[in-house]
């Protein structure tokens, strides 16, 4: 059921594995020598969640600019025509529908935790600045522009700052000793390895 949005990802990985070695160890040894120069408190799960920020970014830009399909469709204008135009659980619909919600959750999830949000206006209004940003552009490097991709990605985005909220109401009601940083530190760690472990 997922293998379509499975490959997508690896798809992904593949194509932009050398951009984010070079791009994180770059920020990675940029930190580091801030941080001790600064002498400044290091807490390995927040800066490792803001160089999966980037890292999310490097990918999104990859996915929206240098897929080497040829496409023969085109602008789309009218909301919700290209949505209903795939057939649920077709190859189509897992890549264009859920593949579009999928790829903004990450979004929704980092706005609404850097930006502490009670409410979604905030993640909305930013998932639609950075949807439309990249629909234009995509219409200028002879893509096409379809607002479909933009109600999508802004469901994607609002799923993100759901995640967050559960996630964020979860944590406050855990003990203490699980919300201690070093607690977060060692999970964050331990995620990280079984993550290289699986890439």
């Amino acid at each position: 059921m997922l293998g379509p949005l499975s490959n997508t990802i690896q798809g992904v990985v593949n194509l932009t594995w050398p951009m984010i070695i070079i791009s994180s160890i770059i920020l990675v040894s940029l930190r580091i020598t801030y941080i001790f120069k600064n002498k400044e408190k290091v807490a390995i799960y927040k800066e490792l969640l803001m160089l999966s920020f980037i890292i999310y970014i490097i990918c999104l830009f990859q996915v929206v600019t240098f897929q080497d399909e040829v496409s023969w469709a085109t602008n789309n204008f009218i909301p919700l025509k290209e949505i209903f135009r795939y057939d649920i659980g077709s190859r189509l619909f897992f890549k264009n529908v859920l593949g579009n919600m999928v790829m903004f959750m990450p979004f929704g999830f980092f706005v609404s935790y850097y930006l502490k949000n009670d409410r979604p206006t905030a993640t909305v209004i930013l998932t639609i600045i950075a949807s439309i940003s990249i629909e234009v552009v995509q219409m200028m490097i002879g893509r096409v522009f379809d607002v479909d991709d933009i109600i999508l990605n802004v469901v994607g985005g609002l799923l993100g700052y759901y995640v967050y909220h559960i996630l964020n109401t979860i944590g406050n009601k855990l003990p203490r000793i699980l919300k201690n940083e070093i607690f977060l530190d060692a999970v964050s760690i331990l995620i990280l390895i079984g993550l290289l472990a699986l890439l």
